[in-house]
C-alpha cells in the first residue's frame, strides 16, 4: 500500500479508538491490555510506520518524524485511558479523554494528512 492509503486507513482505524475507549469507561471494561495497547509498533500503522516499507526518504522527512512521535504519544494516552478503566477511575479517564487524548488525537490526524498531502 502507498502512502496515501496507508494514512488514510490509519486516520480511520485511530478514529475507532474514540468510540472503544468511550465504551470501555461507559461500561467500567478494558477491553484491552494497557501495556499491549501503549505499544506504537502493534497496530497495523504503526508495523508500517516502523517497517521496511518506508524509504530512507520518507524516514527522513519532518512529516514522518512528526507522525512517528504522535502516533506513539497517541498509544501512550490510549494505554491511560485503559488503565484508568482497569482501575475503576471513570472519572479520571472521562478527564484524560476531554484533555491530553482529545489534543493528541487531532495533532495525529492533523500531521497524518499534511503528511498524506506532502506525499502526492
Amino acid at each position: 500500500m502507498n502512502l496515501e492509503d496507508e494514512i488514510s486507513k490509519a486516520i480511520g482505524a485511530h478514529g475507532m479508538w474514540k468510540m472503544r475507549l468511550r465504551a470501555a469507561i461507559d461500561s467500567g471494561k478494558a477491553d484491552g491490555d494497557p501495556a499491549e495497547v501503549a505499544k506504537d509498533n502493534a497496530c497495523a500503522f504503526g508495523q508500517w510506520l516502523h517497517g521496511a516499507t518506508i524509504t530512507p526518504a520518507m524516514r527522513a522527512s519532518a512529516d514522518y518524524a512528526q507522525v512517528r512521535k504522535l502516533h506513539a504519544d497517541f498509544h501512550k494516552c490510549a494505554a491511560k485511558v485503559l488503565a484508568h478503566v482497569k482501575h475503576g477511575q471513570k472519572a479520571q479517564a472521562d478527564a484524560l479523554m476531554a484533555s491530553d487524548y482529545s489534543k493528541i488525537s487531532s495533532e495525529l490526524t492533523t500531521a497524518m494528512m499534511k503528511w498524506r498531502t506532502a506525499g502526492r
